[in-house]
């Protein structure tokens, strides 16, 4: 069993599990091309220009520039899109963020009073957006970069509904059964 399947409850079930939107790497790749095409050119220029022990060293510092631009503007990134989970059960929604410092929110079914999601031109032709979570007792919740996000809204209000219908059904069974006694 894997992530996201350990954090469920015993009846609880998988409805929706899904990263940011992968526009979200398109910084970190664009970055990776020029970085690389700029450490391939300088280190040209300085293997022709440059001689002796000199060469070497300027070489271990272009090569330790791109390194380090490498992970802080490429590897990082896409290490926190692929640790960043949103998940939808047909009890909660969760948010999951994060490799060295971990955070999180779940959001059960019953405490959503709303469900909205905005997205421009943009973002409707790369099919993505921000989805934006009202609970009963706190802030709404805005969702970056959500993948098909009216689908996701779609399917996060009928949950919503169906949480609604069974808790209302549940009641009315239970005020029945007073009215009999």
């Amino acid at each position: 069993m894997g992530y996201p399947e350990d954090v469920l409850a015993p009846d609880e079930h998988l409805v929706l599990h899904r990263h940011p939107h992968w526009k979200m790497l398109f910084w970190p790749i664009a970055t990776l091309f020029a970085a690389t095409a700029l450490a391939g050119f300088t280190a040209g220029v300085v293997s022709r220009t440059v001689e002796g022990t000199a060469r070497s060293a300027v070489l271990l510092v272009v090569l330790a520039t791109y390194l380090v631009i490498l992970v802080w503007r490429c590897v990082a990134p896409v290490v926190s899109w692929k640790s960043t989970h949103f998940i939808v059960t047909d009890r909660r929604v969760l948010v999951r963020e994060g490799v060295i410092t971990h955070s999180g929110i779940d959001i059960p079914m019953s405490r959503i009073s709303s469900v909205q999601f905005r997205h421009g031109l943009f973002d409707r032709l790369l099919g993505t957006g921000t989805l934006i979570i009202e609970s009963s007792s706190s802030e709404p919740l805005e969702y970056d970069d959500i993948p098909s996000v009216q689908h996701v809204h779609s399917l996060l209000y009928h949950q919503v509904f169906e949480v609604e219908r069974h808790h209302n059904g549940r009641d009315e069974r239970s005020d029945d059964n007073r009215s009999w006694r």
